[in-house]
Formats: C-alpha cells, structure tokens, sequence
C-alpha cells in the first residue's frame, strides 16, 4: 500500500504562481507512475499530469504551457509548478500514484486533496 501526503496549495491570484508536492511512503517499489488530478464543484474529475519511468509525461490540454510535474526519486515525491494561474484552476487538488499495465495507470494510493483557490 503507498502513502501520499500532499501540501502546498492556498489562496492565489489571477496570474499567480504555486507549488504542489505529493510524497510518498510505503510500497514505494511498486510505484512508477506519478500524477495530479483535480476536481472543481459540479465538474468531473480532471487529469491533469502524469510522469512516469516507463512512459511519455503528460497534460491535460488545459494547463499544458502552464504547469510543470516533476519527481525527485531520491525523496519518493512528485510536485506540480502551477504558473499563470486563472480562476478556472480553482479545485481540489489530488495526486495520485501507481504503475501501468497493459498501456492503462492503476493507481496504489491518492493524497489527501489539498485546495487551490484563484480569486482577485
């Protein structure tokens, strides 16, 4: 089973930068695959990017230019560089980690979901 402990997240403005990081504890060997998704009131859960030993890095069309995942293995953490902020980023916050099989992500574990807020 793996453990994630997210921070990060708060009150921004339009234009506004923040820093996510995820880390993770537990079955660390089984994971190789780690990513965010969000969730904002009255709209479906959103993935938004993924980073993986064994597969292309993705986003969602939506923050592709604007936010950056990256892991640092040595600390079994993964983080989201959210830049240029925009109300419509405001959610909850959940990252996730797992391992691909078969060309689909399973996912072993999720954070605890952390809120972004963009608002003037």
């Amino acid at each position: 089973q793996v453990q994630l402990v997210q921070s990060g997240g708060g009150l921004v403005q339009p234009g506004g930068s923040l820093t996510l990081s995820c880390a993770a504890s537990g079955s660390i060997a089984a994971i190789s695959a780690m990513g965010w998704e969000r969730q904002a009131p009255g709209k479906q859960r959103e993935l938004l990017a993924r980073i993986s030993s064994g597969e292309p890095t993705i986003y969602a069309d939506s923050v592709k230019g604007r936010f950056t995942i990256s892991r640092d293995n040595a600390k079994n953490t993964v983080y989201l560089q959210m830049n240029n902020l925009k109300p419509e980023d405001t959610a909850l916050y959940f990252c996730n980690a797992g391992a691909y099989s078969g060309g689909y992500f399973y996912a072993q574990g999720w954070g605890q979901g952390t809120q972004v807020t963009v608002s003037s």
